[in-house]
């Protein structure tokens, strides 16, 4: 089996779910995230490229752009943004709908998105970046300043333990977390934003205006159970609404198409809102292997990227 194949075995959830050790199913996710993307794991969060300028004697010659040169035959370098520019907030639910899993799932949705959390920090601060973390359900609770500090990812995964062990719990409101985070936020940051978005989606896309508002880029994993995405249901059902929804019996196979119908737009509200207000929105499976997670996360910064250079070597 290659090394990219061994390490697979080891990031399905169903895998993952049973090691209790937080720190230990971060390590895997992130380990086999980078024997299997066959490239330095420094490119996707901190590095990012900014710009080109023209070349001037003492410049490096390694970071000319050949390609620019073929295209305009003028010698232009390209400027990336330094690691120590990027500040991370990893803001996860912790509300009553995060704690949803299905009898198809092996994991709830808080611990999925925790598990994914602790992931990406410890990538960050292997890169020398600042990360934070924060959970919230109607407000904003735990909240750890970001730190680029090799001893900080304990203190993160600490916190993400604790949140899974306790439980998910009370309703969502996040516009106001959101309102409330951009106060907090004094530098530009990057805000992972991991929920189920379980509230009211022009309430979610005014919190992430907000963010916008004030220069942090913001990223929003939509977290989904399976059950959730599928509705695979088949006869009489007690549903069991969380975050005060109540009680439903009936047949699903009569509202399935309805249900599906509503997902869709919903999903695609969001999309477009974030789409005008350059937000990357990631559709998140709990049934996927984590690192299928963390890739969708990383790809969304270096399709910007490739675009950015695209634009320049058009000349546009």
């Amino acid at each position: 089996m290659t090394p990219a194949g061994t390490y697979r075995k080891y990031l399905d959830p169903s895998v993952l779910s049973k090691i209790d050790a937080l720190e230990l199913r971060a390590r895997l996710v992130v380990e086999g995230y980078i024997t299997g993307a066959h490239r330095s794991p420094y490119r996707g969060l901190s590095i990012e490229f900014a710009d080109h300028r023209s070349y001037t004697p003492g410049d490096d010659i390694r970071h000319i752009d050949w390609k620019v040169y073929g295209r305009t035959d003028k010698f232009y370098v390209k400027e990336y943004e330094q690691q120590t520019n990027l500040n991370c907030v990893l803001l996860v639910d912790r509300s009553e709908s995060m704690r949803l899993k299905s009898d198809g799932a092996v994991m709830s949705k808080l611990d999925y998105s925790a598990c994914a959390a602790a992931a990406l920090a410890y990538l960050s601060i292997q890169q020398h970046d600042a990360v934070g973390v924060a959970l919230f359900d109607a407000v904003l609770g735990t909240y750890v300043k970001p730190s680029s500090h090799p001893g900080h990812w304990k203190v993160l995964t600490g916190e993400l333990d604790v949140a899974c062990r306790e439980g998910a719990s009370g309703k969502t409101s996040i516009k106001s977390v959101l309102f409330d985070l951009a106060e907090r936020l004094g530098r530009r940051s990057m805000v992972v934003v991991m929920s189920d978005l379980f509230d009211e989606p022009d309430e979610i896309l005014r919190g992430i205006q907000q963010l916008r508002y004030h220069n942090h880029e913001v990223i929003v994993c939509h977290v989904w159970d399976p059950a959730e995405l599928r509705f695979s249901f088949v006869g009489p059902t007690e549903f069991r609404g969380l975050e005060g929804a109540g009680r439903l019996m009936t047949h699903p196979q009569s509202l399935r198409s309805r249900y599906l119908d509503e997902v869709e737009a919903f999903v695609q509200r969001l999309r477009r809102g974030c789409r005008k207000m350059q937000t990357d929105y990631v559709m998140v499976d709990t049934s996927s292997p984590l690192d299928v997670t963390l890739s969708a996360y990383l790809s969304s910064r270096s399709l910007r990227i490739r675009e950015r250079s695209s634009r320049v070597m058009g000349g546009g």
